[in-house]
């Protein structure tokens, strides 16, 4: 069962990939939505999660504050570690870009680890525990690949680098499901770490593709695609919590 789900998981990512690549050409209008649903994800499913998780244990304003802590600290990787160029140099310029992407699709593969572990400590507690996590996961799985490729693609990435983080992305749940097959990770540790990546993601919705989505382009439609990507997040974890 929970190999049929890992491999739904794999699937259903490497899906939504495949149609941002698809829609390349309207890359604008998949950053907004991309950003939306990141956000989204950020607010409807991680921090709620890591509050449930790790809110007993360490209390809710220490939780948030890991949230705070997760933007901060890649806010510092983004702009004094990964940032560090020289712009008037084309190949620093593009070997920035290939660093800020590289760090993004990572960010949002080791989210996806980090969804297959929290399937597999669910299962460990009863099979509809598991279940609802599950479906929980799958249902935003599908923008996982659209934002890890759109991501890839936003820095300047070709089709062969943004595939191949995308399989890394949609491989990576198969893999923290089977971490949980020989190793037991307490719910309040695992909470703090999706309170950290809920930091990430505000920061890369917010600070990198919301801007990058409008910029030249019209901002009447990227805002309604941004508006739609929270709302599609919104209406999947709902659902996903029934």
């Amino acid at each position: 069962m929970v190999i049929l789900i890992a491999g739904a998981a794999f699937l259903a990512t490497f899906l939504g990939g495949l149609f941002a690549i698809r829609f390349k050409d309207k890359l604008h209008l998949v950053l907004g939505f991309s950003a939306g649903a990141l956000i989204g994800v950020a607010f409807f499913d991680l921090l709620p999660e890591s509050i449930e998780l790790a809110g007993e244990h360490f209390g809710v304003q220490f939780s948030v504050a890991i949230v705070a802590l997760g933007f901060v600290l890649y806010m510092i990787l983004d702009r004094f570690i990964v940032g560090h160029k020289h712009d008037d140099e084309c190949h620093d310029e593009h070997q920035h870009h290939s660093k800020r992407g590289a760090l993004g699709a990572g960010s949002l593969s080791f989210h996806s680890f980090l969804d297959g572990i929290a399937i597999g400590l669910a299962f460990q507690v009863s099979t509809a525990v598991g279940a609802v996590v599950a479906l929980a996961v799958l249902t935003h799985d599908f923008s996982d690949g659209i934002n890890t490729v759109a991501f890839i693609l936003r820095h300047g990435g070709n089709r062969k680098k943004a595939l191949s983080w995308l399989f890394l992305d949609a491989l990576a749940p198969a893999v923290g499901v089977l971490v949980t097959f020989f190793i037991k990770i307490p719910s309040y540790s695992l909470g703090l770490l999706l309170a950290l990546f809920c930091g990430f993601f505000l920061y890369i919705g917010a600070s990198d593709l919301l801007p990058e989505s409008h910029h030249a382009h019209p901002t009447y439609l990227t805002t309604i695609m941004t508006i739609l990507g929270v709302l599609v997040l919104y209406g999947a974890v709902t659902l996903a919590g029934i």
